[in-house]
């Protein structure tokens, strides 16, 4: 223990994620209805993954993206879910403070990685629509690659560094987190040392994430432009009907991002955290594969081969 200005700082070996403060008779409740969507969302997402790898007629660019999209949300979910699901059905919820920081470094890594990659298949949706004769030298299979590992850089980075600063917190004795799981925004609530470092690289780079936006927009635009060249109603409806799954997920994705990070005073409403983390963190990777699988043709038509047993098409 040492003093600075005045205060004592004690070193943490551990948080206790208080998570959801109700009965333990909804304790109950609450891990029954989370493990619901936990196990919709391995199995919504896995089925995607092996639906694209085994069909061959989704052996292309946007469905190489859309099958790492949902690697990456089961990924993320999955640093947070487990845990959480055990705390409901324990009376000591406690993490030890390496698999805390392990844990908030990863669900940053898999999030921030999927924010790039939504920018990434909106160029993809943009090549394909607004300069078709140049897609496949645009969108080359070794291109997808880097543009994939790109936006895992990007991730890493993002992550490395909110870890490296959220290290830099000092604790007086207080180590009980006022959410479900390791997230930034809740260490600093109970720092007790001056945050307002941590609080801007939070900010700014919450900011710099939400900036990929305008490659969406930008290419959206583009794609706008293009369709409305389209003489044909039904052509112009088939054009953009391509989009309207990803407009979702992107509108979803980030809207929940404004919300948690970026909205003044989000640091001190706990509550309203909570809930828009199960949102982020839950209900989002959830929502994707039905979202892609309910309004994409292509992905019901190989579902439909896979389920009368034509999954390796030729």
């Amino acid at each position: 223990m040492d003093n600075l200005s005045g205060r004592n700082y004690s070193e943490v070996t551990e948080f206790i994620l208080l998570g959801f403060r109700t009965a333990p008779k909804l304790q109950i409740l609450l891990f029954f209805i989370f493990l619901v969507i936990y196990m919709a969302i391995v199995v919504g997402n896995v089925s995607m993954v092996l639906v694209i790898s085994m069909d061959s007629k989704l052996q292309t660019p946007m469905y190489f993206f859309l099958k790492n999209l949902s690697c990456l949300d089961l990924c993320y979910s999955t640093v947070i879910a487990p845990k959480m699901l055990v705390n409901f059905l324990s009376s000591e919820k406690k993490i030890a403070y390496n698999e805390c920081l392990a844990q908030f470094f990863f669900f940053a890594l898999f999030a921030t990685t999927e924010a790039f990659l939504l920018s990434v298949m909106a160029f993809d949706r943009f090549s394909a629509i607004c300069s078709p004769l140049l897609y496949h030298v645009n969108m080359s299979h070794k291109v997808c690659v880097q543009l994939v590992t790109g936006s895992y850089i990007c991730g890493c980075i993002n992550s490395a560094i909110h870890t490296s600063f959220a290290l830099t917190l000092r604790f007086c004795g207080e180590h009980r987190l006022d959410h479900f799981f390791c997230d930034v925004s809740a260490l600093i609530e109970i720092s007790c040392a001056d945050t307002f470092v941590n609080e801007m690289v939070l900010f700014i780079l919450s900011a710099l994430i939400i900036s990929t936006t305008t490659v969406i927009v930008v290419s959206y635009g583009y794609i706008l432009s293009t369709v409305l060249k389209i003489p044909s109603t039904q052509g112009r409806r088939k054009t953009f009907s391509t989009c309207g799954s990803h407009i979702a997920v992107v509108s979803i994705f980030y809207g929940t991002i404004f919300f948690m990070y970026t909205q003044p005073g989000a640091l001190s409403s706990p509550e309203q955290s909570k809930i828009v983390a199960v949102f982020y963190a839950l209900i989002i990777p959830m929502l994707n594969p039905l979202i892609y699988s309910l309004r994409n043709r292509d992905v019901k038509e190989a579902l439909k081969r896979i389920a009368c047993g034509k999954g390796f098409s030729q």
